[in-house]
């Protein structure tokens, strides 16, 4: 198993400290991939690369994109962490557990961090199939973005040295998130123009079909076969709008 493939994704991080400290984290860890999201603060900054120490290559090779999708692009796992608590229809899985199936039979993978002082929003949670959430006192559970990189990425570091290996979560090979997203496009698309979905509700509607197909660790072949259906509704509708 190895942590060449996964990708910590900062979203909109605002504090150079903290950027900086994310990578010398990656450095001690082997993880070597650095995503920002729209960054708040400048990683070239004297502050980064100050905490950064011997992770000066990580914070330098940054990969700095606009949006979230762009910076999952060519993943095939994607995790979402919160620190709070959220009605979500799927539970939140603390570091040790959820975190191995990231390094399960080498995927691309993402694991995703929000802003400090807000995290990420519904949305965004969407993204991801899976969930963590760093087990704390309920008074305070809430770790600065730095502390909670560091945990998780020492939990990924465990989990790549064990000697076990890991059983697959599923024996088809997963669709990437692009495939998904572009299905999930599609699939809006389609909804809205059968009188399923409405303009003014789509958002919250898609949101529990990304929930639910999320859940099905779908394929590539799977989504090809869905979005096949979809071309062939819309060929219908076509058909009966010429009548």
């Amino acid at each position: 198993m190895t942590l060449e493939q996964i990708r910590i994704v900062l979203v909109e991080p605002a504090g150079a400290l903290n950027v900086g400290s994310v990578a010398r984290i990656m450095k001690n860890m082997g993880l070597s991939q650095l995503v920002l999201v729209n960054p708040r603060c400048d990683r070239d900054s004297r502050e980064a690369k100050l905490m950064a120490v011997r992770g000066h290559d990580i914070l330098t090779n940054a990969k700095i994109v606009k949006s979230l999708p762009e910076a999952l692009q060519g993943s095939q796992r994607a995790i979402a962490t919160t620190g709070v608590s959220r009605n979500l229809p799927i539970a939140l899985e603390p570091p040790d557990r959820v975190l191995p199936w990231l390094l399960e039979d080498n995927p691309s993978a993402a694991l995703i961090f929000g802003r400090e002082d807000r995290g990420l929003s519904n949305e965004e949670m969407n993204y991801a199939q899976r969930f963590l959430g760093i087990p704390a006192r309920s008074e305070y559970s809430s770790l600065n973005l730095a502390q909670a990189v560091t945990v998780c990425t020492y939990e990924l570091y465990k989990a790549s040295q064990n000697s076990v290996s890991v059983q697959p979560a599923s024996p088809v090979s997963l669709a990437s998130l692009e495939e998904l997203e572009g299905y999930y496009q599609n699939l809006e698309e389609i909804l809205l123009k059968i009188g399923y979905l409405y303009p003014h509700t789509a958002k919250a509607r898609m949101e529990k079909f990304r929930m639910l197909y999320n859940r099905a660790m779908l394929g590539s072949e799977e989504v090809a076969l869905l979005r096949g259906i979809l071309r062939q509704v819309n060929y219908q509708l076509s058909k009966s709008d010429k009548k």
